[in-house]
Order: structure tokens, then C-alpha cells, then sequence
């Protein structure tokens, strides 16, 4: 499968702070850790001594390691205070601002996000007043992510409505979440209540979120290996070909796949495997004319079926 670029960021962004806090540490631990292989925490490794403190240069980060253990060398210099542009303060004054309006915030974390805001505005000077004119504001996520982060932080339980695409229906369960993960999206890992099983939640499918009185009792769970991805298949899940344009490029980054063919046209044709090859069906909608599914042919006819029927509903 092809390694995921915006995966491989997240997780070494988390990977500084890791050994930041443990000097020395293990291969094989900071590797479970992260739920990855030890061959692709070394290719991680590779890659942070050419990172440095600014995207405009700076110290460059000494991260070795001898095979055994992890060393960086120069933390301490790489944290001593930093004198940034006017355009570096205005991004940090507006996401700062953004982070401090998330619902299900820690009041703590907020009152010390406002206070770190306070004395930044107060170096930037007129700079500040730039960053008043502009705003961002995060979509439902930002807010369950927080809600989630607390109900993991306080050992509570969550209630959820969640959307299920593989069954286009809204469903109602209390879950204890176990941990937060990225894996092109943002996941919660958690005990469903419902099911009395181990489930994965995807937080853009979270339509309402509610905080419990009730403590989170989890049963003891081994965290999954998620270095092959979150989706697994099985040798034996049926085989299912998606021919996609230039345009549809992504999918290969975002769906584990056994090949991603060149085609002449700058497409690819995508190999890839699925307990429930219909839930390709929706991706076959969303790909509009950027793709098809061209096998099996009776999943190919049936995502024909299913648009030919969308575009009916718009009278078109």
C-alpha cells in the first residue's frame, strides 16, 4: 500500500514532542507507541534532521539514532525563545483566537490559551491589529474532538447519534473511548456499548455528541496496529478496479489498495479489496466524472444505477 504523506506528517509532528520528553528512548517502544514499524519509524527519522524551527530556516533538528535508542541532540537549543516575522504572529494570533472559541474546551486550557494570547498581542504590537481583521472558524469536528479529548481526559462516557454510510442511516450508542487517532481522518478508537465490541468512530460523522456523568469502564484492550492503515482487508476480500483521472488521484491516498497502475491520460487504475464492495458505491458518486468502478462489472452497473438515480431526483 502506498505510505500516506498527510499521515506520515501528523505522526512525526507528534514524534518531536515524544522524544522531546524521552531522551534515549527505545526504537521498539517509540515504534508501538505510534502503532508503527520499526522500518518506518527509521524512515521518519531520515526525514526530521531536515526539519528545522521555521519555514524560513532556523536550527535544523539533530535526531539520530544508533539502532537501539533515539537521541536529539540539540532540544534544548532548538526551544530557546524564537523572534518571528509580523506574518508568523498574525497566523499564531488568529488560530490561537479560533482555538480558544472550541466548544468542550478544558476551561483550564482555555484560560491559559487567552493568557499566552494576551502577552502575544501585546509583543506584536500594531501587528495585532492586523490579525483582528481575519477569522477562522472549524466545522463540527473542531468541537466533538474536543468533547472526546475531555470524556478520554476524565475517564466519562459519551453518548453519540452517528452516521453509518455503509447503512445511510443515523444511530444511537453510549461508547467509552479508549484513544484519539489520524489516519487521513480523525478517529476515535472506543468500548461500544451497544455492540459490547471494540469500534472505530469517525468524528465528521459525529452529527451529536453528549458528555455522561457515567464513568468510561472500558474492558483491558491491546491498541490496534494501525501501520497498515485503519482499513485492513483480507487476502480473500473481493477485488474491486476503480479507473480515476487526474482529478481522482486521491483516492490512492486514502484507500489501502494493492496497485495504482499510471495511466496515459495522468489517472490511475486502482486495485484494491473490500469485505463490502458495495460501500464503493458512494465513492463512485462522489468521484463523479473524475472516476468509475470498471470491476465487477454488476458493482460497476450498480453505481451507474445509483447516479442515474441521483440525477433523476434533481430532474436532470
Amino acid at each position: 500500500m502506498a505510505p500516506n504523506a498527510i499521515d506520515q506528517t501528523r505522526r512525526m509532528l507528534s514524534l518531536v514532542t515524544y522524544l522531546r520528553d524521552r531522551p534515549g528512548a527505545r526504537v521498539e517502544d517509540v515504534a508501538r507507541a505510534f502503532g508503527i514499524t520499526v522500518d518506518e519509524l527509521v524512515s521518519d527519522l531520515d526525514v526530521l534532521p531536515l526539519c528545522g524551527t521555521s519555514f524560513r530556516g532556523g536550527d535544523l533538528l539533530e535526531i539520530d539514532t544508533d539502532g537501539e535508542r533515539i537521541w536529539w541532540r540539540n532540544a534544548d537549543d532548538v526551544a530557546e525563545p524564537l523572534r518571528i516575522a509580523a506574518d508568523e504572529a498574525i497566523a499564531l494570533l488568529v488560530a490561537a483566537r479560533a482555538v480558544a472559541t472550541l466548544p468542550g474546551l478544558r476551561e483550564s486550557d482555555r484560560d491559559a490559551l487567552l493568557r499566552a494570547t494576551a502577552k502575544l498581542e501585546a509583543a506584536a504590537g500594531e501587528t495585532a491589529g492586523a490579525s483582528s481583521r481575519l477569522s477562522v472558524t472549524f466545522e463540527s469536528e473542531g468541537g466533538v474532538f474536543a468533547d472526546v479529548d475531555r470524556a478520554i481526559a476524565e475517564r466519562r462516557r459519551l453518548w453519540l447519534r452517528y452516521y453509518s454510510p455503509a447503512r445511510d442511516e443515523l444511530t444511537e450508542r453510549e461508547i467509552d473511548p479508549i484513544r484519539l487517532f489520524a489516519v487521513g481522518h480523525t478517529y476515535v478508537e472506543a468500548w461500544c456499548r451497544r455492540t459490547e465490541a471494540r469500534r472505530t468512530f469517525r468524528l465528521d460523522r459525529v452529527a451529536e455528541i453528549r458528555l455522561l456523568e457515567e464513568p468510561a469502564d472500558p474492558p483491558p484492550i491491546e491498541p490496534r496496529d494501525l501501520s497498515a492503515g485503519l482499513v485492513q482487508p483480507a487476502p480473500g476480500d473481493p477485488e474491486v478496479v476503480v479507473e480515476v483521472g487526474p482529478g481522482g488521484r486521491w483516492v490512492a491516498e486514502y484507500y489501502p489498495h494493492d496497485s495504482a497502475e499510471e495511466l496515459s491520460d495522468g489517472g490511475l487504475r486502482i486495485t484494491l479489496r473490500t469485505p463490502d464492495p458495495a460501500s464503493l458505491r458512494r465513492l463512485a458518486l462522489r468521484l463523479g466524472p473524475d472516476g468509475h468502478i470498471t470491476s465487477p462489472r454488476e458493482l460497476a452497473e450498480s453505481a451507474r444505477e445509483a447516479a442515474r438515480q441521483a440525477l433523476a431526483a434533481y430532474g436532470e
